[in-house]
């Protein structure tokens, strides 16, 4: 579904603030995975979502998404094939128009400009059952406010807006990270049961650790623009944060030694 492969992206090049964001990565999701990515500041998690959504051109390598070329495709070409979550839910949704509204707005971004639709008795009884798979009871408000919701409330919906159309791919930018524990819980299983409803292939950056062992079924570490390393299976499902910070230990003592 996913392929990356030698993706290189240096900032300020021949300069002395020169960065490599990205160093020759490669990395491949098969269709329904759910990958979760981890890594200190500055490893590039954002560089590896800015490049997969085209908000970030690559000096070298190639990206591919259900087997079409999209290297050198602008982010209005991609988002036929990808959605995005960030941290903040208000860039996903609109403060002052209703749930109903909003989830009418995100239907209509696939559609033909020349399309003219209302929030029929069909379109609301379809919302009313996709919000229900939440389990926030958002399938009530429907008429509410955004603005009136509470922060995991309106994340839920930026997701559920986003992947309403069925992408090919589910990016999720740090989408708790601007939440309470409990709250960023709660939208963590929201987001569990909206991907296992729309079949999606699903890539999250996270810092939190715990999220990264408990949630997909690969987790992939970045460092210094690479994949260090990528768990599945038992191995993931076994693993323990103790066990995950000595590997960003040994990964930096491995760097800074090389540096020398």
């Amino acid at each position: 579904m996913l392929g990356i492969c030698g993706a290189l992206k240096t900032f300020n090049a021949g300069r002395a603030d020169e960065k490599i964001a990205l160093n020759r990565l490669h990395l491949c999701l098969d269709r329904g995975d759910f990958a979760v990515v981890i890594g200190s500041n500055g490893a590039g998690k954002s560089s590896l979502l800015n490049s997969i959504s085209g908000a970030m051109q690559l000096d070298a390598g190639r990206i591919t998404i259900g087997g079409e070329d999209v290297t050198a495709q602008p982010v209005h070409r991609r988002a036929r094939r990808l959605a995005r979550v960030f941290q903040d839910p208000m860039k996903g949704t609109a403060a002052s128009m209703t749930v109903a509204e909003n989830l009418l707005l995100a239907e209509l971004r696939a559609q033909p400009r020349r399309l003219r639709a209302g929030l029929d008795a069909r379109r609301l009884a379809k919302y009313r059952e996709r919000l229900a798979i939440l389990q926030l009871g958002l399938e009530n408000r429907l008429d509410t406010r955004v603005e009136l919701l509470s922060g995991g409330q309106r994340q839920s919906l930026s997701l559920l807006m986003a992947v309403g159309n069925s992408p090919d791919l589910l990016l999720l930018d740090e989408h708790t990270a601007a939440l309470d524990p409990r709250t960023a819980d709660n939208v963590m299983l929201a987001t569990v049961r909206a991907v296992e409803a729309f079949g999606l292939t699903t890539l999250m950056v996270t810092h939190n650790m715990q999220h990264a062992i408990d949630y997909g079924n690969r987790l992939v570490m970045m460092d210094a623009g690479q994949v260090r390393l990528e768990l599945a299976h038992e191995d993931k499902r076994n693993v323990t944060v103790p066990e995950l910070i000595r590997h960003f230990s040994v990964t930096t003592d491995r760097m800074l030694l090389g540096a020398h």
